[in-house]
């Protein structure tokens, strides 16, 4: 097997008879074999039936499947469940493109990815150029949280993040491929020898963190991440997860997304590290709402997110 597609659903069947309609010619240009699973993370609705039913009316069978999970254990979670029965049998999978259900792929944006891949063994994951559906892009190419990071997203002062611009996580859209920290696992494609090296992604994050953490084994590895924007994907922000488009509405930060943030520091820099990037955080976010209110500055955060913040933060906290 050439590449194996992971989609992972969870109310959202719509969206993912979409994604596989745009799927659809991308298949027929790749030669070695092709097969796209979508995972149900338990639904709970017409989820299965439906996706089964487009497969099935569409004429995709060959090549398209749905496999229901018993529970909804989150992103990794849904996207292991794929992967790992790809892994262990005899046809193992050269490449594995993790994409989201609330994705729609312009055309050649799958070749684009293996050919690169392809032609760079050193790498070990790509990631595409994710876009409005008017072709605005989406920043899809990332750099590591750090402690100084933190402090300049959270500060939002002009003279801070040029100072600190070097850290900044989310940096301008790049013209051209490039190597990044990590890539949107909205559309990730992944060599099996990262895999073989690191394993699977790490379950214990139910959603969010889950790439930065997988990106940042995969590295230590020796296997980097390269951002492919030649390989372009509309992204339909916020429609398969609780986080909305923050440019279209607020919506309050669930739990897990600041459970998943405390995990990713203390799992990969350790627990002290992990408490001053909280500090470093939490000091520069409330000097910012301080400024906000006092220059009638419009509110676009999360509601009551220093609150939930400081009440998630690893303070006298250990990670599970």
């Amino acid at each position: 097997m050439k590449l194996l597609v992971v989609i992972v659903n969870y109310r959202t069947a719509s969206l993912a008879i979409d994604c596989l309609r745009s799927l659809a010619p991308e298949i027929a240009e790749i030669p070695g074999g092709v097969r796209v699973v979508v995972t149900d993370n338990l639904s709970g609705d017409d989820s299965v039936p439906r996706l089964e039913r487009a497969i099935a009316d569409n004429q995709w069978s060959a090549w398209a499947s749905v496999l229901p999970l018993p529970s909804n254990g989150g992103f990794a979670y849904g996207n292991n469940m794929g992967i790992r029965s790809a892994l262990q049998s005899a046809d193992k999978p050269d490449f594995v493109l993790l994409l989201n259900p609330d994705t729609v792929l312009r055309a050649g944006a799958v070749a684009a990815l293996l050919k690169f891949m392809e032609t760079r063994p050193d790498v070990g994951i790509a990631g595409s150029r994710l876009e409005d559906p008017d072709g605005t892009p989406q920043i899809s190419a990332f750099r590591f949280h750090s402690i100084f990071s933190e402090f300049e997203h959270g500060i939002r002062l002009g003279p801070v993040s040029k100072a600190l611009a070097k850290y900044r996580v989310a940096p301008p859209v790049p013209g051209e491929a490039c190597p990044t920290d990590w890539v949107c696992g909205a559309s990730m494609m992944i060599r099996r020898e990262v895999f073989d090296r690191i394993g699977l992604l790490d379950e214990r994050y139910f959603m969010y963190y889950e790439e930065v953490d997988f990106c940042l084994k995969a590295k230590r590895a020796g296997l980097p991440c390269w951002y492919v924007p030649d390989s372009r994907v509309i992204h339909l922000v916020g429609s398969a997860s609780e986080l909305s488009d923050a440019r279209k509405h607020r919506k309050r930060r669930p739990a897990y997304w600041f459970e998943s943030r405390r995990r990713y520091f203390v799992e990969n820099h350790g627990r002290a590290y992990a408490l001053l990037a909280d500090a470093s955080y939490a000091t520069a976010y409330a000097f910012w709402r301080l400024r906000r209110f006092v220059q009638r500055k419009p509110d676009t955060d999360p509601p009551r997110f220093l609150w939930d913040f400081v009440r998630h933060a690893g303070w006298g906290r250990g990670v599970a």
